[in-house]
């Protein structure tokens, strides 16, 4: 190819002799790139939602396809983060798509060395059977001996229905990190 064929290729040149100076336009685009589509151009539908990691509650659109999360970014709509969102945030989707992720209960006995996996009936049955003998042996107008943490993946009115839990439940000891 001549060279002033190769330099009339040039997309700086293409963007002066087209007006845009801030290289926005058609001049900077090639072959490959006008190819390109959306991650999200698939997706069925969209569901609004709150990234879980921390009490700042970034606003995020999960892009659902063929039943699956297919892709989640932030949420341009959010007074939080106008469309932003953090390296941990943007990773949010492999929270729940990670082939590594536990879908089953694991329980490790006392002094047991290996995690087993449970039934969830069989582990709720646990944990109210552990509630209740430790209420009865506790007891002292309220039990002393259980404590709630809620953390920054919980809105207020979650914590709202877990306070009124404990405090049906006796306990007073109940710390939580609410976002709005």
């Amino acid at each position: 190819m001549e060279l002033g064929k190769l330099i009339a290729r040039w997309p700086v040149l293409r963007q002066a002799g087209e007006g845009d100076l801030l290289g926005r336009g058609k001049a900077v685009q090639s072959a490959k790139t006008e190819q390109l589509r959306p991650r999200t151009e698939g997706a069925q539908h969209v569901v609004k939602s709150v990234c879980p990691y921390c009490a700042v509650g970034c606003g995020q659109l999960v892009y659902i396809r063929d039943g699956k999360v297919d892709q989640i970014e932030g949420d341009p709509d959010s007074p939080i983060s106008r469309g932003r969102l953090c390296p941990k945030g943007a990773a949010s989707k492999s929270l729940v798509t990670s082939p590594l992720r536990l879908t089953k209960v694991k329980y490790r006995r006392p002094h047991g060395t290996e995690w087993e996996e449970l039934e969830l009936g069989e582990a709720m049955d646990m944990i109210a059977d552990r509630v209740i003998e430790t209420r009865r042996s506790t007891w002292e107008d309220r039990t002393m001996g259980i404590a709630m943490l809620g953390g920054a993946t919980l809105d207020n009115e979650e914590n709202y229905l877990i306070k009124k839990l404990a405090m049906g439940l006796g306990i007073v000891q109940v710390e939580n990190q609410a976002r709005i």
